[in-house]
């Protein structure tokens, strides 16, 4: 076997209950039957994250971040723990560590912290002594010793990040879909799996509004080229393998369609158009540690101007608190806010080579009476802010305009 090593991730909906916990280890039991060694990273059990922040908002609307770092923390060092319980029932051996326990070090933003370094010395101990290693994912320590957590969908960067530092033949990411798809099988019932996937198109459509991986983790996996394999937790079949560019992928003309409805526009209005305005705006937004995402500046009038952009709506509060002193202090008019959005996106390496692919998702939309009120493009994907009532039916009509429900990727 030439990397006997896997880092196995399970999401929440995964070991969501006892019974999900039990599939689980029977499953960890097959592959230590076939003489794996395993590293399993674990989310908290189902809703646990937001059940713990609805508890934190009924005692303020405002709460510390280092506080609900210690809060939603604990989620999944219940899920560990279990897990080792049941595996150790199971008469196989398994040890249970929070993330600063295995020296998952971050910097010191707390609720979206950046791994910074990784030990992995008490892993490398007990997968010595031939336990399976069963880590809290979502969560490390800044050097102040501060407990820290890595954000949504921060377990699949800590299974990626510990499959890099302990050189892991691959990365298993379990879910409860079967793979990557054209579109979010909720929306669109003809989405089709793609067996293959790119490192730049997954990071693309993770960042666009899909689901099924972190965009942070994409990232880490494609500088240090760590395969991936996307499946479900709830069957055998094969997922969706994400690795470097091969020809199969560049056949394909679009990869997939996604929606973000978790986006908010912001709008300053009359804004002066002269130099240096856009560095004064977008700086003090940047250190309020908030990310901004689209950008759209309209044409001059008058020596005045507008300027959208979009924010995640859970950022859309600290925004509204800096917004008053930059309109202020660039001397623009007032500010707008817009929830009512959605991004809507294409993705797909096919699109470097092929012309004609903006001017179809256009058309497409134009054709179902659906207003663009902002554009964002690249080499590999196209995005367009519409109404969020438009958000499904634009998914669906895009979809089949492109053929995505006849796509085979082999």
């Amino acid at each position: 076997m030439k990397n006997s090593l896997i880092v196995q991730k399970y999401g929440g909906s995964s070991v969501a209950n006892i019974d999900r916990i039990k599939n689980v280890a029977r499953r960890i039991a097959r592959y230590r039957n076939k003489g794996y060694r395993l590293v399993v990273v674990l989310s908290a059990l189902g809703d646990t994250t937001d059940e713990l922040l609805k508890l934190a908002r009924r005692i303020t609307s405002a709460p510390s971040e280092r506080e609900i770092d210690m809060l939603i923390s604990t989620g999944e060092q219940v899920s560990v723990s279990l897990l080792a319980m049941t595996l150790q029932r199971m008469a196989i051996g398994a040890i249970s560590f929070t993330g600063g326990q295995v020296g998952i070090i971050t910097d010191y933003s707390h609720t979206k912290a950046r791994i910074i370094d990784v030990s992995a010395d008490r892993i490398k101990k007990e997968l010595r002594k031939d336990r399976v290693v069963v880590v809290a994912g979502f969560q490390g320590i800044n050097p102040d010793h501060e407990i820290t957590t890595l954000g949504r969908g921060g377990s699949d960067i800590t299974a990626v990040a510990l499959a890099k530092t302990l050189g892991a033949g691959i990365c298993e990411i379990y879910t409860d879909v079967e793979g990557v798809y054209t579109a979010d099988p909720r929306v669109v019932t003809d989405a089709r799996k793609l067996s293959y996937v790119s490192y730049e198109e997954m990071l693309e459509l993770a960042s666009l509004g899909a689901q099924v991986m972190q965009a942070r983790s994409i990232e880490i996996a494609k500088k240090f080229s760590i395969p991936l394999h996307i499946r479900s937790s709830f069957n055998n079949k094969t997922g969706t393998i994400i690795s470097k560019e091969v020809k199969a992928m560049e056949e394909a003309l679009i990869s997939g369609v996604t929606v973000n409805k978790k986006e908010a526009k912001v709008t300053i209005c009359d804004a002066p158009d002269k130099p240096g305005i856009a560095a004064v705006i977008f700086k003090e937004i940047a250190a309020k540690d908030i990310n901004v995402d689209m950008i759209i500046q309209n044409v001059s009038r008058t020596g005045y101007t507008d300027l959208s952009f979009t924010v995640s709506v859970r950022e859309l509060n600290r925004a509204r608190q800096v917004m008053s002193d930059i309109v202020g202090k660039i001397g623009a008019k007032g500010v707008t806010y817009n929830r009512d959005i959605a991004k809507v996106s294409i993705v797909g390496v096919g699109m470097k080579t092929h012309s004609g692919v903006a001017a179809k998702v256009f058309e497409t939309l134009a054709s179902k009476g659906i207003n663009i009120d902002m554009i964002s493009t690249s080499e590999i994907k196209i995005s367009c802010v519409i109404n969020k009532k438009h958000a499904d039916h634009a998914v669906r009509a895009i979809h089949r305009a492109f053929g995505l429900d006849r796509v085979r990727r082999a």
